[in-house]
């Protein structure tokens, strides 16, 4: 074969496979996930089967706009500057058309001043602090979950019902549970006045005192306690305070402890009684639920978590997005997100447009043992519509962009 033979027949398969390659690129929309995938594996693992069910769905189905629905994902290491550098990497090499996720309130934080600085969508799956579209809210950030103001709100009718006077309150010391504090005192101030909050402790994330945090609560003799420890802080917590007796003849309000990422690892052991918001998954008998559920047990032989749920409605709410939007442009994206409904596992949300939030909502009950394991009793579902301060208060909070 002759050398210029040789190099036309190189030539030829080389520009085959680019234009094989131009081709696939150009049928594929890319789109960018951050997340603390080794840090919070309870809650993560569940989360990420969930949007790759719902991405398998999306792309069984024909894709979006006869395009397949493609995720890149990248771990952010649970630090907000990791959280930055990954998502400029999926920005600028993967060249993906928006990002979703975060789970810790302090890497969704990072990941919306991101957005707004690149002007790019940032669709925020998991953190709760209010501040990510309020205080540091804008046009490019978007949340799905229920916000901390809204998970507290769940629980303060129940609160004020029992009318304790003295209480507890125990919380990990950064943003969520900050926040999440500051809004439980101010909202039972204003639905019990008179109430007082006799002690406070807040222990570092993932390094819980457990034995000195009891103690001290035990001291101050509180009527009821409000905690926001989660996973691990949480197991020890509880553990330590069924120790001592700590519990015992006082009411105990928790956020999240309802999910079984947090009640499955403390088997015997989960706490009964508490007042919490939660996601009782083999009790909900809806045919949106239903189906979701019947799925995700064929597909993966287990049964779902509450992170199974958002991540699988992360990716419904994107695919929902770019059909509204038409395109993957960002300012097109801006436009259709705003006022964007579509169902979910929990029936209907819309994205509100006073401050990118959607109304997804949450499971409010108590906690048992059943069969030797801790689950969700006396439940009933909150409309995330119905848990936000008014308009004018959003309006006070929100920077102009």
């Amino acid at each position: 074969m002759s050398k210029v033979l040789y190099k036309l027949l190189i030539g030829g398969v080389l520009a085959s496979s680019f234009v094989a390659s131009a081709s696939w690129a150009a049928d594929t929309i890319k789109i960018g996930e951050v997340n603390s995938y080794k840090a919070m594996s309870a809650f993560l693992g569940p989360y990420k089967k969930g949007w790759e069910m719902g991405l398998d769905e999306i792309n069984s189905q024909g894709g979006v706009l006869g395009k397949n629905l493609e995720v890149i994902y990248r771990d952010d290491n649970a630090n907000p500057g990791d959280a930055i550098r990954v998502a400029e990497e999926l920005r600028t090499r993967e060249k993906v058309s928006m990002i979703f996720g975060g789970f810790l309130s302090h890497t969704g934080l990072a990941l919306t001043d991101y957005a707004k600085r690149r002007k790019m969508i940032y669709l925020a799956a998991e953190p709760l602090t209010d501040k990510i579209v309020w205080e540091n809210g804008n046009d490019y950030t978007f949340r799905l979950r229920p916000s901390t103001y809204m998970q507290v709100a769940m629980l303060i009718p129940d609160a004020v019902k029992l009318n304790k006077k003295r209480w507890g309150l125990v919380y990990p010391n950064y943003e969520y549970g900050q926040s999440a504090v500051a809004t439980f005192m101010q909202l039972l101030s204003k639905a019990q006045p008179g109430v007082e909050f006799v002690v406070e402790q807040a222990t570092p994330l993932g390094k819980i005192d457990a034995g000195s945090v009891v103690q001290a609560l035990d001291d101050a003799k509180p009527d009821a306690i409000f905690n926001v420890l989660f996973g691990a802080d949480l197991g020890k917590f509880v553990r330590e305070g069924n120790t001592r007796g700590l519990f015992a003849g006082k009411e105990v309000f928790s956020l999240l402890t309802g999910e079984p990422e947090y009640l499955d690892p403390m088997g015997a052991e989960a706490p009964e009684g508490w007042y919490v918001t939660g996601y009782p998954w083999n009790k909900i008998d809806t045919p949106e639920h239903n189906a979701f559920k019947t799925a995700y047990e064929a597909k993966y032989g287990e049964y779902p978590r509450a992170g199974s749920i958002v991540g699988y409605t992360s990716i419904k709410t994107i695919a929902a997005l770019i059909k509204k939007a038409g395109s993957t442009d960002t300012d097109d994206l801006i436009k259709a997100f705003s006022g964007l409904s579509h169902n979910t596992p929990f029936g209907p949300i819309t994205y509100r447009s006073q401050d990118n939030q959607s109304t997804f909502g949450a499971f409010v009950g108590q906690t048992a043992l059943v069969d030797g394991k801790g689950e969700m009793v006396n439940f009933r579902y909150v409309d995330g519509a119905d848990v936000q301060p008014s308009d004018e208060e959003v309006a006070a909070m929100r920077p102009a962009n």
